[in-house]
């Protein structure tokens, strides 16, 4: 992302194309989003403390923060830096060169959001994902910047200017929807979706008569489940620890980046 970043400034400083420079700030801020990423994973991998007994998985919810604050801001720079250019016309020169950068972008944003998405899915990190998808998104706001220059090949000069305040729009759309997802994970929320698979998928267990409060929570991109389930069948230490058993496999298979699953009896009785 910054290459492809880097590329765009150059053809931004002798094309004066504000759909360009909206474009190349927010693959800017794209690029600078990897560093708390990359710092919430190494932070993560420490081992729990006595004050923080839970680990560090949870800086990667932070991390998500500083991500809304880049995506925050580069909306507003560039929606900026497109009213200034609507108010103020300025002629864009080299459209071919800004027509290639649009398609650089593209390309740029589509390797990454390629990468991103099957780590993210390999290792369990939704918050990678979603950054995957968000550069895949990055990358049709870079094809706007062609349809910009398109516009102004058939004398529409405005159509630059109003293609950055569309792709500002755009970066807002985003910037909502990132925001929702950083805050359900603040407040620990999950996906409803998963809750009942594995809610489905623990009464289906031979030896599991009912299944009570049980609860899903992400530190960082692992899954812990908690669970509290009625056992059919002798009462006995040996036969909890092998439906135990069953319920952490069960689980590990259903749900994406399960961490640690709690199993309790919430009552033994016998059939």
């Amino acid at each position: 992302m910054a290459i492809t970043a880097g590329l765009q400034v150059i053809i931004v400083a002798f094309s004066g194309s504000v759909a360009l420079l909206a474009d190349t700030i927010h693959n800017f801020a794209d690029a600078l989003t990897a560093i708390p990423l990359w710092i919430a994973f190494t932070l993560s991998r420490r081992i729990p403390t006595k004050r923080f007994t839970w680990g560090f998985g949870r800086v990667e919810d932070l991390a998500g923060l500083f991500i809304v604050a880049m995506i925050g801001l580069s909306a507003v720079l560039a929606g900026l830096e497109s009213i200034k250019r609507l108010l103020e016309p300025q002629a864009i020169n080299n459209t071919g060169w800004v027509f290639a950068a649009g398609i650089i972008g593209f390309a740029g944003n589509e390797l990454v959001a390629i990468y991103r998405i099957r780590t993210g899915r390999r290792i369990g990190s939704a918050a990678l994902v979603a950054d995957g998808i968000h550069a895949r998104t990055d990358g049709l706001t870079s094809l706007a910047v062609v349809v910009g220059v398109i516009g102004v090949w058939f004398g529409l000069p405005w159509a630059d200017p109003v293609i950055g305040l569309v792709i500002s729009l755009a970066i807002f759309v985003l910037l909502i929807t990132t925001a929702k997802d950083v805050g359900q994970r603040l407040l620990d929320g999950v996906d409803p979706h998963l809750t009942q698979s594995a809610d489905q998928a623990i009464r289906a267990l031979p030896g599991v008569s009912d299944v009570i409060d049980l609860r899903l929570r992400w530190n960082g991109h692992r899954l812990n489940v908690q669970a509290s389930i009625f056992i059919t069948g002798t009462p006995s230490l040996e036969r909890f620890q092998e439906i135990r058993g069953s319920v952490d496999a069960t689980t590990r298979k259903v749900l994406p980046g399960v961490g640690e699953v709690i199993v309790t009896p919430a009552l033994i009785h016998a059939s």
